[in-house]
């Protein structure tokens, strides 16, 4: 999974990306300090691995990951190449989903750079999500103009392009009064043709909003986080209240350190662990597990895979040669303490080909090629 950090100069993208990856991407208060994108990849917090690690003491411990790239700055008229513009729209193209990250706090020492890189605005969160959304909307209305031109092409020696055109146009129309592919009307049949397109505006979207230290102590009354909070609303989209320079410090803490820290700021858990499970969430994932003695590992499937493809998962024979998966629920597991016990208890259960993964189920697969 490949998410995206976007959002315009100066708004904490890489303070934020160097917080949840320890990636020590540079961070500097002037734009485009990020011009080839920061990878960082990020192991995904699991209890319930740790508990069967203690359990079965394996050889190596293999969390599921997550990869995070750090965007550089986007500024007005990137769709026609301004600033890192085309840079910048090739990278989201490459992600599964975006975080858009929105600054939510004044700082007179930060420039607040819209369309022109040596002038500082006020910020105004809704005006930085509009410039990236119109950016992303005007990229898109280019690629499907283009995809009517050659379905209209298709169409002429076989019909069956016309349902093409008749979309395509619609949508033309959509993004051509602002709005975003994400909020366009579709059927089943429609939305996997619209999947076929790379459109930037129909990736899913995580809004952070970056406040400073006493806006995010107290995020619901923050106007800001409330502009943003609206405005994620409208498209049933997921928005997370963060302090980037916060998550900096947690980031630096470990074990019963970084528990005491949160507890004093009134946390229960860290940015990065909320912005793991609001992307779980936005792509539909759930993680599946397998234990022994070599290896205790967290596998990442999207929610409702069966059981032959999250075998391929891990290897493409499992998948070939699948003959059926021996599961047990981890609550189970945990409660009895031993996969013995759950076997006297009947809970390990042998599923087929049609079996449909769940959230931590505890899998060991057979197969024969």
């Amino acid at each position: 999974m490949k998410l995206g950090i976007v959002g315009l100069p100066n708004v904490g993208k890489s303070t934020l990306f160097n917080a949840i990856t320890n990636a020590g991407a540079e961070s500097a208060n002037y734009p485009f300090c990020t011009i080839d994108p920061n990878v960082g990849m990020v192991t995904v917090p699991d209890p319930r691995l740790d508990w069967l690690e203690e359990l079965y003491h394996p050889k190596k411990k293999t969390p599921a990951v997550i990869e995070f790239v750090d965007i550089a700055g986007l500024v007005k008229g990137a769709s026609k190449g301004a600033g890192l513009g085309n840079q910048f729209l090739g990278n989201i193209r490459a992600t599964d989903a975006i975080v858009h990250v929105v600054r939510c706090f004044d700082d007179d020492n930060i420039m607040h750079v819209v369309d022109n890189a040596s002038v500082n605005v006020p910020v105004d969160p809704a005006g930085d999500i509009a410039t990236i959304d119109l950016e992303l909307i005007m990229a898109d209305l280019e690629m499907v103009e283009r995809r009517v031109k050659k379905a209209e092409t298709m169409a002429r020696g076989d019909k069956k392009y016309l349902k093409e055109v008749e979309l395509f146009q619609r949508l033309a129309a959509w993004l051509n009064d602002g709005n975003s592919a994400r909020s366009f009307a579709a059927d089943e049949e429609e939305a996997k043709l619209l999947a076929t397109s790379e459109l930037l505006s129909l990736k899913p979207i995580i809004y952070a909003a970056n406040m400073d230290e006493a806006g995010v102590a107290d995020y619901q009354n923050n106007p800001y986080f409330q502009t943003v909070q609206a405005i994620a609303a409208k498209e049933n989209a997921q928005v997370l209240p963060v302090c980037a320079k916060l998550e900096a410090e947690i980031a630096e803490l470990e074990g019963e350190e970084k528990q005491m820290f949160l507890a004093d700021m009134g946390m229960s858990e860290s940015g990065l662990d909320r912005l793991i499970k609001a992307s779980y969430t936005l792509l539909g994932l759930i993680s599946f597990l397998t234990s022994g003695e070599d290896e205790c590992r967290a596998w990442t499937i999207t929610r409702g895979t069966k059981a032959p493809q999250a075998a391929g998962k891990i290897h493409t024979d499992f998948e070939r040669g699948f003959i059926r998966a021996e599961i047990v629920a981890f609550d189970d597991l945990k409660a009895l303490g031993s996969m013995a016990a759950a076997r006297e208890k009947g809970l390990v259960r042998s599923e087929g080909k049609e079996y449909v993964m769940r959230d931590g189920d505890v899998t060991l697969f057979r197969f024969n090629v």
